[in-house]
């Protein structure tokens, strides 16, 4: 059942398209994932949804009895209050009911009241009504979803204001989850969640009774939650069914698919044009009125347009000017206090010359603080702490604190480095995609995407050897963040980062450092090695059970496989010989045009000859001849076509 359409929608600024003609529609149950490079209208398109944004033209449909919740990516507001008495607003229905029943309690409680029996009737009304929207459950959910979130019980009296941007919008999220509405829109969810909290909230979306929409550039979230794809690019729309991983692969057979079609299409409007021009050169009436109606078709014909195989990429290497020592960083029994909160103590670590290692952990835990502690930029309360032999450390630092919001683009990079003259950085910022104007932008103005891209063309130019990164892929979209990866796989010198990215996870570390109050747990492997490893997560993100067992044995599998092979090979074997015998036809009959043609060239030349021209019988002879030679070419050309 259809619960949104939406119709030729379309969104422009001045001469701007964000979105140009887009249609879809979304059934009941649907978990659909929209996926795009930055700056392709994912979010607009999210707005448009939801109602906050007017399309410049199309349509909306969303049915009467459907309930909207919006999770923005930023500028989320609260009127105040604390944490706890904002999320509790989602039950005010229920404090309504409770405050009722109550009044009615002390009505009912006096049997001789006049309106007892109709008291009596509504309060039992009241109270199936009470129990079926959750009365006796929400109080145990809401304090489960906001611990889920990582709000703990001291945390829930936090005012609204001393709120963190990430903690504003878990706050949301919680919120939202609670209020359950028909369609749930969320816009990059999982940017401020640690790993505990990504596996729970993966296991409450997988019980979700309503119908999802997230954008998302997290790539193991989008496999394990949605079952369609909306992927978005130069402002327009394709659907997918499947997951990521299953619309990566019909991405890439559809745009092949397209490819083979639009190659096709422009051989065989080269072939026709080399008809015509042929057909023209006979100069008989029958050729010529071929080459028109080939003429005519080929006006009308619709030219299908060059599928864009490739987006364009910020290109990024990291080469580092002079190599480390052996030993990176030894730490031993490392502390971290501020005031009464502990965040860590007995962090050991021993860090060496070419490793990827990532460190994982809950949010607050520390994991920021003990980077910059390692790179000397703090001081730990206690420990050791040891700094190899010409280490130079690159930090890539996940807020992008370290830009100056006042500056240009250009600014940024000449400040940062004065020696390149602004050709060259022009032409180097050009790789990471900040082309013509965009140099000029404050760097206020410009995106979280953005912001990123250009803190990785500072750490790419500054040749450290030892790059330490605070969560490296927020912000970026899937194509970015495979670019990063692809460029830190390749790097010879040694890798620190912090990430809650399982899909970087996976493909990155050598090793993964769990951080914890009480020390540092080591997992020689990735992701998936940790998952083994880590009982309680590995429960909470177990994949589905296996399918159900088959009823056909294996043998019946193996033979109707065995068939069906057979039956393929020989239909193969057989188009095969057709395309073998059709091919040696055409060249065959493309040797005969060519020697006709030499034929009737010979005859127009020789019939030009002046000594010849008093010769009637001769050249009634030529003419005939040439006209059956004619004839024979327009005969091959037509069987020739049928060939192709």
């Amino acid at each position: 059942m259809l619960v949104l359409t939406g119709k030729d929608i379309s969104k422009t600024y001045g001469t701007d398209i964000i979105i140009e003609d887009v249609s879809f529609g979304v059934n009941k149950g649907d978990r659909i994932g929209i996926v795009g490079a930055n700056g392709s209208g994912k979010t607009t398109l999210l707005n448009i949804i939801a109602g906050g944004l007017e399309p410049s033209s199309g349509s909306i449909y969303i049915r009467n009895d459907v309930s909207i919740g919006y999770l923005r990516q930023k500028n989320i507001f609260f009127t105040g209050g604390t944490v706890i008495s904002e999320a509790q607003k989602t039950f005010a229905h229920l404090f309504a009911m409770e405050r009722e029943i109550e009044s009615l309690q002390i009505s009912i409680s006096d049997h001789e009241s006049r309106t007892f029996d109709r008291d009596l009737a509504r309060y039992t009304e009241m109270i199936e009504e009470y129990e079926k929207k959750g009365g006796y459950t929400y109080k145990s959910e809401l304090a489960a979803v906001l611990r889920a979130m990582g709000f703990s019980d001291e945390d829930q009296q936090k005012k609204i204001d001393v709120l963190s941007g990430g903690e504003r919008t878990r706050l949301a999220l919680s919120c939202m989850l609670l209020q359950k509405p028909d369609i749930m829109i969320l816009d990059e969810p999982t940017n401020h969640l640690d790993l505990r909290m990504l596996a729970w909230l993966e296991s409450y979306l997988k019980g979700y009774q309503g119908t999802l929409l997230v954008v998302s550039h997290d790539r193991y979230f989008l496999d394990r939650i949605v079952n369609r794809i909306f992927d978005m690019s130069g402002g327009t729309l394709t659907a997918y069914n499947g997951n990521y991983s299953e619309f990566l692969i019909k991405k890439a057979e559809r745009l092949e698919t397209m490819r083979r079609e639009y190659e096709k299409q422009q051989a065989e409007i080269a072939k026709q044009e080399e008809i015509i021009r042929r057909f023209k050169q006979h100069g008989t009436e029958h050729l010529t009125k071929r080459a028109k109606s080939r003429e005519k078709r080929l006006a009308h014909l619709e030219i299908l347009e060059k599928p864009q195989l490739r987006q364009d990429k910020m290109k990024l290497n990291f080469d580092t000017n002079f190599k480390s020592g052996g030993e990176v960083i030894n730490a031993e029994d490392l502390s971290k206090s501020y005031g009464s909160r502990q965040l860590f103590r007995n962090v050991s670590l021993d860090i060496r010359k070419g490793e990827r290692v990532c460190i994982i952990g809950d949010n607050g835990i520390g994991k920021t603080t003990l980077l910059k502690i390692l790179m000397e930029q703090e001081t730990p309360d206690s420990g050791y702490l040891k700094i190899g032999y010409n280490v130079d450390f690159g930090y890539y630092d996940q807020g992008q604190m370290r830009l100056d919001d006042n500056e240009t683009v250009l600014g940024e990079m000449k400040n940062a480095y004065h020696l390149y003259t602004d050709t060259e950085m022009r032409s180097l910022l050009g790789r990471f995609l900040f082309r013509g104007d965009d140099v000029f932008k404050q760097v206020r103005d410009l995106s979280g995407g953005e912001k990123a891209k250009l803190a990785l063309l500072k750490l790419m130019l500054s040749g450290a050897n030892t790059l330490i990164l605070d969560e490296p892929t927020n912000h970026l979209d899937i194509e970015s963040r495979e670019v990063v990866e692809d460029a830190l796989m390749e790097f010879e010198g040694t890798l620190l980062v912090v990430s809650h990215d399982r899909y970087f996870l996976t493909k990155i570390p050598d090793r993964i450092l769990e951080l914890t109050e009480s020390g540092m747990v080591e997992y020689k492997g990735n992701f998936e090695y940790y998952l083994e490893k880590n009982s309680s997560a590995e429960n909470s993100t177990a994949k589905e059970d296996p399918a159900p067992v088959r009823e056909r044995t294996e043998m019946d599998k193996t033979l109707e496989a065995v068939r069906s092979s057979e039956a393929e090979r020989q239909a193969k074997k057989q188009a095969e010989a057709e395309e073998r015998r059709r091919a040696r036809r055409a060249d065959e009959i493309e040797s005969r045009i060519h020697e006709l043609e030499g034929l009737i060239a010979e005859i127009e030349e020789s019939m030009g000859d002046p000594g010849r021209a008093a010769d009637f019988e001769w050249m009634h002879e030529q003419s005939d001849l040439m006209a059956a030679y004619e004839k024979e070419v327009a005969g091959l050309y037509d069987e020739w076509m049928e060939l192709q």
